[in-house]
């Protein structure tokens, strides 16, 4: 709350009171918000004032609001993706995708939805991760990654076709075990083992498709993750594009050094 509430104007005051109690956890993930009335009466204003806070933590992403039903605090599916190579390597064990894994030992029930699987130019990034030509051909896999129902990331993972080209990779269907689970395995067509993750994280505002295709509130930026797998003679195996909103990951990396 601002130290001088009375030189707040009266909707911020409204939208101050209610961010605290929902932050504090005074006001649960689910819980309803008091009607516009109710709300004008509590803090001495009129309902367009009331309209204007509650519109202000709509916009931060804290509240949801249904016509006919009112508002009520977000849910927020929450995914907290440990960077270790443990961790990976424990998830991998589980005969799982590695977010799905995580997932679960986090309570959460993942699942992954393809979007489309097809070749295209490579972009200009992923051409320079894999030492190519821009627009060179690649085949890309578009991903729709959901938690416990609630969309979560968009990732579109790339492969030169000469590593993916007829196998279950270039294919548009779910890989049992996850892509990288496919390329490790011993008996498979690959049998590549990767070693190393380099990650770039970029943060940016998202665009209309994105907004649309993940649920983001008003006001929530995104994460750009660019992840670039390696084998153990430092070729590139993947490159892995994801538009993560900030509002629903934690990343926690642990570096040894």
């Amino acid at each position: 709350m601002s130290t001088n509430p009375a030189s707040e104007h009266p909707f911020k005051r409204v939208a101050n009171e209610l961010r605290t109690e929902i932050l504090r956890g005074d006001l649960a993930p689910g819980d309803k918000i008091a009607s516009e009335n109710q709300l004008a009466e509590r803090f001495g204003v009129t309902r367009a004032t009331v309209r204007k806070g509650i519109a202000l933590l709509r916009m931060e992403g804290l509240i949801t609001s249904h016509q006919g039903k009112g508002a009520f605090v977000r849910e927020r599916p929450h995914v907290n993706m440990r960077q270790t190579g443990s961790i990976y390597r424990a998830r991998r064990a589980t005969g799982e995708a590695n977010y799905n894994a995580e997932a679960k030992a986090q309570g959460q029930v993942a699942k992954q939805v393809i979007r489309e699987v097809v070749e295209t130019a490579a972009p200009e990034k992923v051409a320079d991760r894999f030492g190519i030509a821009a627009g060179a051909p690649v085949i890309v896999r578009r991903l729709l990654f959901t938690v416990d129902g609630a969309p979560m990331q968009l990732v579109d993972t790339y492969y030169e076709p000469s590593l993916a080209a007829g196998t279950p990779l270039a294919q548009p269907k779910l890989i049992k075990g996850g892509a990288n689970g496919f390329i490790e395995n011993p008996d498979g067509p690959i049998g590549r083992r990767i070693v190393q993750f380099i990650e770039d994280l970029d943060i940016r505002m998202p665009y209309p498709h994105e907004v649309e295709l993940l649920d983001i509130p008003s006001g929530v930026p995104v994460a750009k993750v660019t992840r670039t797998a390696y084998d153990s003679a430092g070729d590139v195996l993947e490159v892995q594009d994801s538009v993560i909103p900030c509002d629903r990951h934690t990343f926690r990396y642990v570096i040894d050094v």
